[in-house]
């Protein structure tokens, strides 16, 4: 993952002749190696605040389906107890303004 960066030595650095010392160099990939943390550094801080706003919406997202959970345990109870109760018609008339509605919904958006 790592690239190597070509060598570019100061003209400053380097010894009678010409070439570049141990020094000059040690330098450079320190330089490069500081700027690699630096971005890693940026990088992760943005991770972190991500990860933070993911765990929050999650969050929400979960007190949400616990009460759309309560809701739904509590219609089903009372839809079992109007089925207990042997009152059959009201049970047709429950399915049939069911579908109903949906037929509505379906013509809604079919027509979008």
């Amino acid at each position: 993952m790592s690239r190597r960066q070509p060598h570019h030595y100061d003209q400053n650095q380097g010894n009678s002749f010409g070439e570049p010392t141990q020094e000059g160099e040690n330098d450079y990939l320190i330089d490069g190696l500081k700027s690699k943390v630096t971005v890693l550094k940026t990088l992760t801080i943005d991770m972190g605040d991500e990860i933070k706003s993911q765990n929050s919406f999650l969050k929400d997202m979960d007190n949400e389906f616990d009460s759309t959970w309560g809701k739904l345990s509590s219609s089903m109870k009372r839809v079992t107890k109007l089925a207990a109760a042997g009152h059959n018609r009201y049970i047709w008339y429950l399915l049939g303004f069911s579908l109903f509605v949906f037929f509505i919904i379906y013509i809604i958006m079919k027509t979008k």
